[in-house]
């Protein structure tokens, strides 16, 4: 699996060069670093779909590495390598977590071989994450939706995604339908919100020629479409109150007639209903059925607003721009700079994910293959940092005072001093900016006057 990415931890500085420069002549993308500390704050910022991971190392060593990251839930496939080859390192080893063992000095044709073999057959755990861009995160809130589309994939119970628009509700339903035993069968989404009260039963439920004014031929509907698999329905929160019924009925009989027709037909599709309404409160003010809600309340995910899992932002970028260079040919992507992801962490979103994957987009466009800077990202964005308020993600401390210090001193790092581009950066005046450093003791070394 060429152009797969590869993380190898190792303190031995030669065997880590070696080793990663003989992978890349195998044609994967190789991160190559000398403690587990490094290789955490690694695989914060990026995903990885192997890792070479040196047995004995100062501080925390391998085993305690991989047992953490099991503990973590991830499930990146670990080589384990060592030079101190015994039996019991290897079992040791196996038992913490990783995938296999292998002992230094490594023949380069064996790991070649090894490290094909494991990304063969990385765990479907990983939710197809490589091709899913906003289904990605590490925070606890994604934890938690990722174990419970585990939990309810295998069953055939009805599940209800609810979360706001943008947040990756039909990725969660492409995950329990590719994880579940339905997976060889049809996977079929339909929007329930733009389709007209009057072609939504026909298009769920299908209809028989002469049954209404234009029915011209029997149509066969969604429903039966996805016999078999999956069918999601979006915005369910939105279908009228007849669709409501008709659609109650085929939840409890598992069978539909389609509009028209005398005769019902059986079906065996497994129901995904997704929402960005509050059920409940349709419920009270009489606009969504009680026993409707009921059946497709059985099992429940959340899914959190971006806002909220902030500490994921990281993770998306890199995972979105990855997915942005290769719909583009796999042609050279350029890098976040530091400054600009403190402004898409400190940013609202309240398109969430999909609005941050259309930012990174633009910006792409507008950096080319270089850097993504603070200039490359819309003006609300830019703003975002400057007002944050005090949910707003903590840089070195813990006061709003704190964040725009660190904010003003990353600007004129970006800006090589010069205040008039800092202040660009920042979204504000030369005046303002010298006030602000003034206030937070930033003027020492770096001149009262203007810009020379």
């Amino acid at each position: 699996m060429n152009g797969a990415r590869i993380l190898v931890v190792d303190d031995d500085r030669v065997f880590r060069v070696s080793t990663a420069e003989l992978l890349r002549q195998d044609g994967y993308d190789v991160t190559a670093v000398a403690d587990a500390r490094e290789a955490v704050d690694a695989l914060r910022v990026s995903r990885f779909d192997l890792m070479l991971l040196d047995l004995r190392m100062p501080g925390l060593d391998g085993t305690g590495l991989v047992t953490a990251l099991r503990e973590w839930g991830d499930g990146i496939p670990v080589l384990m390598i060592s030079g101190f080859g015994t039996v019991d390192a290897a079992v040791h080893s196996l038992h913490a977590g990783a995938d296999d063992f292998l002992t230094k000095p490594v023949e380069p044709a064996v790991l070649s071989d090894r490290v094909a073999t494991l990304l063969e057959r990385r765990p479907a755990a990983r939710l197809e994450s490589e091709r899913m861009a906003w289904l990605v995160g590490r925070s606890p809130a994604m934890k938690m939706v990722f174990e419970a589309i585990r939990l309810v994939a295998p069953t055939d119970a009805t599940v209800l995604v609810l979360g706001e628009t943008g947040t990756g509700k039909e990725l969660v339903a492409r995950s329990v339908h590719e994880l579940s035993g339905r997976n060889a069968g049809p996977f079929v989404t339909v929007n329930c919100a733009a389709l007209p009260e009057g072609l939504l039963e026909s298009e769920l439920f299908g209809h028989v020629r002469g049954s209404f004014t234009g029915a011209v031929r029997d149509r066969t509907g969604l429903f039966q479409a996805a016999d078999g698999g999956t069918i999601v329905l979006d915005e369910v929160g939105d279908i009228s109150a007849t669709a409501q019924q008709r659609l109650l009925r085929v939840l409890q009989e598992r069978e539909l007639k389609p509009v028209g027709a005398l005769r019902s037909i059986a079906i065996d599709v497994r129901v995904i209903a997704a929402t960005n309404r509050n059920l409940r409160a349709e419920v009270e003010a009489g606009r969504f059925r009680e026993d409707l809600f009921y059946r497709l309340n059985v099992f429940r995910i959340e899914l959190p607003a971006l806002r909220d899992r902030r500490s994921d932002i990281p993770l998306l970028v890199e995972h979105s721009l990855d997915q942005l260079a290769r719909r583009n040919g796999g042609s050279s992507r350029p890098i976040c700079s530091p400054f600009a992801l403190r402004m898409l962490q400190a940013y609202d979103w309240p398109g969430n994910v999909r609005e941050l994957f259309a930012v990174l987009e633009s910006a792409c466009i507008r950096a080319g293959s270089t850097r993504i800077e603070a200039q490359h990202l819309p003006a609300e964005v830019r703003a975002a940092l400057r007002g944050a308020q005090p949910d707003a993600p903590r840089y070195r401390g813990d006061d709003d005072s704190d964040a725009e210090r660190t904010a003003i001193r990353a600007a004129l790092d970006q800006a090589n001093g010069v205040r008039s581009r800092a202040a660009e950066l920042l979204g504000m005046g030369r005046t303002t900016l010298w006030r602000k450093m003034r206030q937070h003791g930033l003027l020492e070394g770096n001149g009262e006057g203007d810009d020379g």
